[in-house]
């Protein structure tokens, strides 16, 4: 199928609008923090939604519920109030390579953060001179991982200055920073400019965008990230993750 640039902008903009709706949320593991009112409840589930969000959507949706049961569906409250011992509870969890040893170590260090990196808002900011989050996730990485841990559990956050996608974190950063008036995503980061988000690549979104021309490169990688960049800014300059909606919908339910 071959657009110009004019009709492939309509077209996207059309499919967005489309799949950027509250009737997305149903399949999608947005539910999760949909589930909460308070900002710091929403980021927390989002974050650890987000973390095991690959596989089979239906999985991820039913073990995101799980660890919501297992902090008494009050993330920000047992992160903040937990003890040592609280950590047994979480034994027996797995998510695929995520397992409860990970998933004691990211709550340990989420405590750490709120407590004393001003949370998840704060640290994933990035500076008036950086266009992109790619500094700001791997500064996130390395202060995530400053408190002692296994070795195994680094591999669950990813780094794009090592040329990572970051999928799970960019499309984190999409729920958390981009507006709310469709009642999908939060725009609870008032701090952040939705501006500056990247588009969660994945082998769907990378497909289809490969498809229409709008990315050349064959890995699913940071720089190919930065290639749909270019892309997705020229079309909307302030908004540019609003086409994950229309990519990730002609990939996963059109089969396009």
């Amino acid at each position: 199928m071959q657009f110009s640039r004019k009709e492939l902008r309509e077209f996207l903009d059309e499919k967005t609008e489309q799949y950027n709706n509250k009737s997305f949320i149903a399949s999608d593991p947005i539910q999760i923090h949909h589930l909460f009112t308070k900002k710091e409840d929403i980021e927390i589930a989002g974050f650890l939604t987000a973390t095991i969000a690959w596989g089979n959507r239906t999985m991820i949706i039913n073990n995101a519920l799980r660890m919501m049961e297992l902090m008494d569906h009050a993330p920000y409250e047992f992160i903040k109030n937990h003890q040592e011992s609280d950590l047994k509870s979480l034994q027996g969890f797995v998510h695929r390579t995520f397992n409860s040893r990970d998933l004691q170590y990211f709550i340990t260090s989420l405590k750490h953060l709120y407590n004393h990196h001003q949370g998840l808002e704060s640290i994933l900011l990035p500076n008036v001179k950086q266009e992109d989050y790619q500094e700001a996730i791997g500064n996130f990485k390395h202060l995530f991982f400053e408190l002692p841990h296994l070795p195994r559990t680094r591999k669950h956050v990813s780094n794009p200055l090592k040329n990572s996608a970051a999928k799970r974190i960019n499309m984190y950063l999409r729920w958390m920073v981009r507006n709310s008036n469709t009642g999908v995503d939060f725009g609870i980061w008032k701090s952040h400019s939705p501006a500056k988000l990247s588009c969660p690549l994945d082998v769907h979104t990378g497909n289809i965008a490969r498809k229409l021309s709008i990315l050349s490169r064959k890995q699913n990688d940071w720089k190919a990230v930065k290639e749909l960049d270019l892309t997705l800014r020229e079309f909307d300059p302030k908004d540019p993750v609003k086409y994950d909606f229309a990519l990730f919908g002609l990939g996963v339910f059109e089969k396009f």
